[in-house]
């Protein structure tokens, strides 16, 4: 009886090696999880180089929750010694290299972030690694092996590599690295499956390269799509403000999904959500709403629907505040501190966040009220007041 894999190319853009007319299992993933006998293992890297997760990111670890369901084993990589790189695809120029504390604080997050996705709980189904385990004891040797299974000129086929040596923006060589150690991840977990965007097919053939080199069976490719944010027009960036954050409060998601544009609400259900796509609504406000309700549903429980829609959220009438304004004033006036000293400290604690963005200046402030017409203004992780005129 052929079995159902519909839940395996769901918003998958490419497998690879995946040869239409081939029936081998080491060339057809299909086939490889029809015959295994044993769980497969398969791989997500993911670099803590900043402290949130947005809806974009979640998609690969959605994928990574349904290779689970169907059995196998999730290695959730977290890269604490990459990170301290930085990936270079996709950057003009060399990113800032970050500290061990930095990268341990972040990983952290990350964990907290992508617990309601993952099954924690279910023995054998989930391995959490540190690449640091391996990575931090290569030798020199080690990475001379490493380095010589790949020539310059493979390495500025990159694309991003390639579009800075036109522009004679520099490449440091400790970049050329980056590619290699996430692909040497691969070799030390053993991964039959690599899932990454479609902006990872470069780094995830070199995990194929060097698990050949290492005499193991080289492992597939699944790529995934890169989420366009809530503008319809770019990547979903937090530093384009176009994002849904995995943090912020369950009012605030509900609130940008509902205004997600109608071209792009096929692709959202069917990248974030389980539900089945030829019985979504035809109208599409019904949708954005249906939308609203599910990832809310998935990431706070269906009380927190339940409350968003009975009006849960506090409001603070900024009409009470004379502007220009300091945050820690407005945290005092809507009653989140008790004086505008107390929200200062809480600022510099990093417990402030707006719309989910921890803010840490203590000198934050806003020229005119209707700058926050909307947001929401959250102290801890339990106390929020949306801002209204």
């Amino acid at each position: 009886m052929a079995q159902n894999f519909s839940w395996l190319h769901r918003g998958v853009v490419e497998i690879f090696p995946q040869p239409t007319d081939s029936d081998s299992e080491s060339e057809s993933l299909e086939k490889r999880l029809a015959t295994t006998d044993r769980p497969l293992r398969i791989k997500l890297g993911i670099d803590p180089t900043g402290a949130d997760i947005h809806l974009g990111h979640s998609i690969p670890v959605r994928k990574l929750r349904a290779f689970q369901d169907a059995g196998h084993t999730a290695v959730l990589i977290i890269g604490d010694f990459t990170a301290r790189i930085g990936d270079p695809t996709g950057k003009s120029d060399v990113r800032r290299q970050l500290t061990q504390q930095e990268v341990e604080a972040n990983a952290q997050t990350y964990l907290d972030q992508v617990r309601p996705i993952l099954d924690f709980d279910t023995p054998g189904r989930l391995e959490v690694r540190y690449n640091s385990e391996w990575l931090s004891k290569l030798d020199l040797g080690k990475t001379l092996e490493l380095l010589s299974t790949m020539t310059v000129g493979q390495m500025l086929a990159k694309e991003g590599f390639a579009e800075r040596y036109k522009r004679e923006n520099p490449i440091f060589l400790h970049e050329f690295l980056y590619p290699l150690m996430q692909g040497f991840d691969s070799v030390a977990v053993e991964a039959d499956v690599e899932l990454g965007g479609t902006d990872q097919k470069f780094n995830i053939a070199v995990g194929r390269d060097l698990q050949r080199h290492f005499g193991q069976k080289p492992q597939f490719g699944l790529l995934l799509p890169l989420l366009l944010g809530t503008d319809g027009l770019q990547k979903m960036s937090k530093s384009l403000g176009n994002y849904v954050g995995l943090r912020e409060h369950p009012s605030q998601k509900y609130q940008k999904l509902q205004g997600i544009p109608d071209h792009l609400l096929k692709d959202y259900f069917e990248l974030l959500t389980d539900l089945p796509l030829d019985k979504l609504p035809e109208n599409p406000r019904d949708r954005q709403k249906l939308l609203a309700q599910e990832i809310v549903r998935q990431y706070h429980g269906q009380s927190a629907v339940d409350n968003i829609e009975a009006g849960d959220l506090p409001e603070f009438s900024l009409s009470k505040v004379e502007f220009p304004a300091k945050l820690s004033y407005i945290l005092n006036a809507s009653g989140l501190c008790k004086s505008s000293g107390e929200g200062k400290r809480k600022i510099q604690e990093g417990g402030v966040r707006l719309d989910g963005d921890r803010i840490t200046d203590v000198d934050t402030a806003f020229q005119d009220k209707s700058e926050l017409y909307g947001r929401v203004l959250q102290l801890g992780k339990n106390k929020f007041v949306r801002l209204v005129p």
